[in-house]
């Protein structure tokens, strides 16, 4: 199924300060790829070497279509502690997709799995988040069960991540496989990422793909499987 997914929603450009192609090179691979959209969801302010909230403001200049390619425009959001990200909600209402997640050195002081956990319900409590990404992080562990059921209860997708199980945040697979079994007994919305932080990363699924049938996971709760499935889960236009 992972060549039919037409949509990546985790992709950085150069912007993030540690990526290393811009929005048309990204875009360009992508319609090599065959893929119909793509997020542009660069980290969010807190993180060293990330963005000004400016940066995200001004993506309103960005076409809606290059290279044939819907393009989102996004941010991976830091998760500082309950109910708080490192961008205001009246800045996330101007973005068409908001990733939220975990990572170290951005000011989250949590240090306890009941702490993470507690942090990643109330996020998932903003209208504004719509996928918390890489949650198998075994830095920041979960429990699993009680996100995975929030997020069917929520509407919240929970992102299996494709460079966790190849590149990144070492020790994730066992995390991410419990969680997707969990997403198969709550039919919590699941959302596909590669992660890239090249132009040659866009689009690869397959891991991420390959695990989330395994743990049956139903093609139907993949929000971005069609361009059309991921608009209607963002309720956004064409």
């Amino acid at each position: 199924m992972s060549n039919t997914i037409e949509a990546d929603l985790h992709v950085h450009t150069i912007a993030s300060g540690h990526a290393y192609s811009t929005i048309n090179e990204i875009a360009a691979e992508a319609a090599r790829r065959r893929l119909r959209l793509i997020g542009m969801t660069d980290h969010g302010p807190a993180l060293p070497g990330g963005p000004h909230p400016y940066h995200f403001h001004a993506l309103r200049f960005v076409p809606r279509y290059i290279a044939g390619v819907r393009i989102l425009r996004g941010i991976e959001a830091n998760i500082l502690g309950n109910d708080t990200l490192d961008m205001q909600d009246h800045q996330l209402d101007h973005l068409e997709l908001v990733l939220a997640g975990f990572h170290p050195d951005c000011g989250y002081a949590g240090n306890t799995r009941e702490q993470h956990t507690r942090a990643v319900l109330s996020v998932m409590d903003k209208s504004q988040v719509h996928v918390i990404c890489h949650p198998g992080n075994p830095e920041f562990p979960l429990d699993y069960r009680a996100v995975a059921r929030h997020a069917a209860q929520t509407g919240t997708a929970l992102e299996i991540n494709n460079s966790s199980f190849r590149l990144s945040r070492v020790g994730s697979e066992a995390n991410c496989r419990q969680l997707a079994v969990y997403c198969a007994e709550f039919g919590s919305p699941v959302a596909l990422g590669s992660d890239a932080h090249i132009a040659q990363g866009v689009g690869q699924l397959d891991r991420a793909c390959a695990e989330a049938l395994e743990a049956g996971i139903r093609p139907e709760q993949i929000v971005n499987r069609t361009l059309e499935s991921t608009l209607a889960f963002l309720g956004l236009a064409d």
